[in-house]
């Protein structure tokens, strides 16, 4: 758990083309996105200032995007610079991004094709998932409960945030295998 949560992390965000204080950073609680999953994201690591492989982890949100039948209002150029200034703007060298875009809250039902789409991109410092002691140790693995959907049951190509309850749910089940029992 962080030490500090991240919704009082100090820096900025850039939000639909602003950048704005990290506290300023807010959605409505009905937003599309929120409800329906209409969301899709990358996860980017920045090392000694630069972002690794940036270009093609936004083709990849715009494909996603595609896929879920939405565009993002931003070209791949212009969200590499957000990018890239926010990595400076937050004074990191090795970071974590994560740009997400998603249907806002003009409607609120499955059909939203007229909500706006909405995209903010947000750096962090996280450091790797495991600490090199435990690496040393060697890392268990397990198998999950859930799988992937097929590609005819749910747009597995995309990025999209309700596909990773899955992976939630199996982190939540390996976690609770790995705890001591009192």
């Amino acid at each position: 758990m962080a030490a500090v949560p991240f919704d009082q992390l100090e820096g900025f965000i850039w939000l639909n083309g602003e950048f704005v204080k990290w506290a300023d950073a807010k959605i409505h609680v009905l937003s599309h996105g929120l409800h329906y999953a209409s969301a899709v994201f990358e996860g980017e690591r920045a090392y000694g200032g630069e972002i690794f492989k940036l270009t093609e982890h936004t083709e990849r949100l715009h494909e996603s995007a595609r896929i879920l039948g939405f565009t993002i209002p931003w070209s791949v150029q212009e969200i590499d610079d957000a990018c890239r200034e926010l990595l400076a703007r937050q004074g990191f060298a090795d970071a974590y991004v994560r740009p997400i875009a998603w249907r806002g809250s003009e409607m609120m039902g499955v059909s939203a094709q007229n909500n706006r789409i909405n995209l903010a991109i947000a750096i962090w410092q996280w450091p790797s998932y495991f600490d090199p002691e435990q690496r040393l140790k060697g890392i268990r693995l397990d198998m999950a409960e859930y799988r992937r959907p097929d590609p005819r049951t749910a747009p597995s190509r995309s990025k999209a945030a309700g596909l990773y309850m899955i992976c939630t749910l199996s982190k939540h089940a390996a976690e609770a295998k790995a705890m001591p029992t009192p």
